[in-house]
């Protein structure tokens, strides 16, 4: 596996991992008609944008046959909100069949070790309350600093929490 930083030319798969993503992991959590909806065309155009953002850090995991298997996507994090919170990890998604390889380990790593490039040392990531990852956040040693938050995804007010490292730098026991 290859952890790097993702380029344009990435978009394509990144859009594939995204979608299938979604349709696994939020499968009875978010609405049906919302994951029937998504596209890949549509993903690849977000992706596109967002890696061509200055301010957006996307990184890929790729297997062995160079196929991109997952990613995370970081930045400064901007709604002010927080206090104390520098940083936003805005996503992150392995594919499920490589899920409990350290995948997400190494692109949380990968991303905090930019974060900290750019003196960026307090990170918060949003969960959907339903969604199992919150036990990988809270296993990478995030603390819930917020669980009143809601966000409409199609028909569905759900449940959003904030799980926050006060201090990157201390992450780096977990290899």
């Amino acid at each position: 596996m290859v952890i790097r930083k993702a380029e344009v030319t990435d978009a394509e798969g990144i859009a594939k991992v995204h979608v299938d993503c979604w349709r696994t992991t939020y499968k009875q959590i978010v609405p049906d008609e919302v994951l029937d909806n998504l596209t890949y065309e549509r993903r690849t155009q977000l992706w596109i944008h967002n890696i061509s953002c200055e301010d957006s850090y996307v990184f890929v995991a790729e297997n062995d046959k160079g196929d991109i298997i997952g990613f995370s996507c970081g930045e400064r994090e901007k709604t002010g909100n927080y206090p104390g919170f520098e940083g936003d990890v805005t996503s992150i998604y392995i594919l499920e069949e490589h899920q409990g390889r350290n995948i997400g380990k190494a692109l949380i790593r990968e991303l905090f070790h930019q974060f900290q490039s750019i003196e960026v040392y307090s990170v918060l990531v949003w969960v959907l309350e339903k969604n199992k990852s919150r036990l990988f956040y809270e296993r990478m040693g995030a603390e819930l600093v917020a669980d009143n938050q809601t966000v409409r995804i199609g028909e569905a007010e759900l449940a959003l929490w904030g799980y926050g490292w006060r201090d990157i730098r201390k992450l780096y026991e977990f290899a």
